[in-house]
């Protein structure tokens, strides 16, 4: 019997805290719909935390969707495309060599390149060019250093060429 004592008191203590007032649920605060970017070159800075909607990067750990109020990372990115979309609508595609971008918590996103250029300032004719000449070298008998060079150069050649088509 005791224990149904000790109920029915917890029944009665119960209803007091539910008859409190509901509060009621407003909007959320406004919560910016954009992402601050910063892309840095070594020879320039394209972007200085430039307003953008958003931005795909090709991280190591597969392509990425960055928007506003993503989750902190810190990712490697591989030779690849980024397309940064602009609040005017329009998308602007650079090629990347490589790098590191790091999403903050507070919708910033800065990306560090060792190399980048504009999409339209290459020429699929160069790339396939280029890329004839690495394969050459790989497949020869040149010294070690430069035979892991021309893999190196063949990996980015091979993504830029895929950006490119």
């Amino acid at each position: 019997m005791n224990s149904l004592r000790i109920a029915r008191t917890a029944l009665r203590v119960r209803p007091t805290a539910v008859r409190a007032p509901l509060q009621r649920r407003g909007y959320a605060e406004a919560v910016s719909d954009k992402i601050k970017l910063s892309l840095a070159l070594p020879h320039q800075s394209v972007y200085k935390s430039q307003d953008v909607v958003q931005v795909n990067i090709p991280a190591e750990s597969g392509e990425m969707g960055v928007l506003a109020n993503h989750v902190a990372s810190i990712e490697q990115l591989k030779p690849g495309l980024i397309e940064v979309i602009e609040e005017s609508g329009g998308s602007k595609q650079f090629f990347l060599s490589g790098g590191f971008a790091i999403v903050q918590p507070n919708s910033e996103l800065s990306i560090n390149a060792v190399e980048g250029y504009p999409l339209e300032d290459f020429s699929i004719d160069a790339v396939r060019s280029q890329i004839s000449e690495a394969q050459k070298i790989v497949g020869g008998s040149g010294s070690e250093q430069d035979i892991a060079e021309a893999k190196i150069e063949l990996e980015v050649l091979e993504s830029l060429q895929a950006a490119l088509k």
